[in-house]
């Protein structure tokens, strides 16, 4: 017996209000040659018993990757997972948590997150860490919302070496606000150029990635003080937080909200996801934050106890006064962060950021002794290309220009 709870008259009230005439229009966003035009090819329903060894039998034929190494993750890599992180997530108490509207039946879940919150806040150099988002594409595309909420401004700058699936995303975000993006170049030196629209009394957000798509260092610290000077907020992504082991951080550098990508840290690739949205601010703009904050408090006895704070339960339900659609998080993925953090250390991240660092330059030095085009040869190619700077309106977004798909190697 199928549950239908919408009747047909339903959909039609419903599609009549988004102005669409039928179901397949909600999707028109979807690129045509990523849909299926096609009925699904699906045999007939299985018992529990007979699924399972269906799945087995399927699980045996599947091809594995031959034993070469693969660098085109661009930020998803098949990192060492220490064996204590795996052990501790198959503990029964995480794997099945109660939900944490309930405080009190979900002390364990709570704290779990907050701990994740307090490495990640330490680990990107600011006040306040959520509970996680999806990924760092979406962390991206949140922050930027963010920034357009606190400054009540409509335009937005983008740099062009941000991760080109960031990008992707954010754009479909931002397309129903009827906001500008404006996507900012870059130089033969492999970074953004600093070169804000002048007198931009209308500029919400510049967002930067460093280490960025070419794995160069951006001067967080120059672009801070000019987009400070605008009024604008600086959005600082990643897609690789274990870089911050070794570099300045971005709070250190003036950036007010940072996000990105936390799947390094004790998260198996597991063809494509999922991901950990990692996302801090300075706390003057918690307010704004998207998506569940736990916060420490004492119950009736003066015992330590946490609970889900500020984001209440308008985020879910009075959606009008949301700071964002982000109603869950992938706590599973954060506490898999966490106990990898606590588990390395302060010092521990560092060793393992400059293992990170001096192996990859002895691959780029034999990669580059094989034959391969030299860094500075590739950008001087670049600068070949035509501008990559276009504002965009909500009509017309689609004609943003694209990253370049491009990976050099010096």
């Amino acid at each position: 017996m199928r549950y239908l709870p919408h009747t047909a008259e339903d959909i039609d009230e419903m599609l009549a209000e988004l102005g669409k005439a039928r179901l397949d229009d909600l999707f028109e966003m979807i690129p045509e040659n990523c849909r299926r035009r096609t009925e699904l090819d699906l045999s007939p329903a299985l018992t529990e018993w007979d699924l399972i060894e269906r799945v087995d039998s399927l699980a045996a034929t599947m091809a594995t990757l031959p034993a070469y190494k693969l660098f085109m993750g661009a930020g998803s890599y098949a990192h060492f997972i220490p064996a204590a992180i795996s052990y501790l997530l198959a503990r029964s108490e995480f794997l099945t948590p109660y939900t944490p509207y309930q405080p009190e039946m979900a002390q364990g879940t709570l704290q779990g997150i907050y701990e994740y919150q307090t490495l990640t806040a330490r680990l990107l150099g600011m006040e306040i860490a959520n509970a996680s988002l999806y990924d760092g594409a979406s962390a991206l595309a949140e922050a930027l919302l963010m920034a357009m909420r606190i400054t009540g401004r409509r335009h937005v700058a983008i740099s062009a070496l941000i991760h080109p699936l960031y990008h992707q995303v954010a754009r479909t975000y931002l397309k129903p606000t009827g906001c500008r993006i404006t996507l900012l170049p870059f130089d033969a030196s492999g970074r953004t150029c600093i070169d804000l629209p002048a007198d931009d009394d209308d500029l919400a957000a510049v967002a930067l990635q460093s280490p960025n798509f070419f794995g160069c260092i951006e001067d967080l610290e120059t672009w801070g003080e000019q987009v400070h000077a605008s009024g604008a907020l600086l959005i600082a992504a990643f897609s690789e937080p274990l870089a911050y082991g070794l570099f300045k951080s971005p709070g250190s550098q003036g950036a007010d909200i940072a996000c990105g990508e936390g799947q390094s840290l004790g998260i198996p690739r597991t063809f494509g996801g999922p991901g950990l949205g990692m996302f801090a601010c300075k706390a003057k703009y918690v307010r704004n934050l998207p998506g569940r904050l736990v916060g420490e408090t004492v119950d009736q006895a003066g015992n330590r106890g946490f609970v889900l704070t500020l984001a209440t339960r308008e985020q879910h339900i009075r959606r009008e006064r949301a700071t964002s659609n982000i109603c869950t998080n992938n706590s599973f993925c954060a506490l898999a962060a966490a106990i990898y953090m606590a588990a390395l250390g302060r010092s521990g991240i560092r060793k393992l950021a400059r293992l990170n660092y001096d192996k990859s330059e002895y691959l780029k030095k034999e990669l580059a002794g094989a034959g391969f085009a030299n860094f500075c040869a590739e950008l001087q190619r670049l600068e070949e290309l035509p501008e990559v700077q276009l504002l965009v309106g909500a009509d017309h977004v689609d004609q943003l220009v694209e990253v370049p798909a491009r990976v050099a190697v010096a």
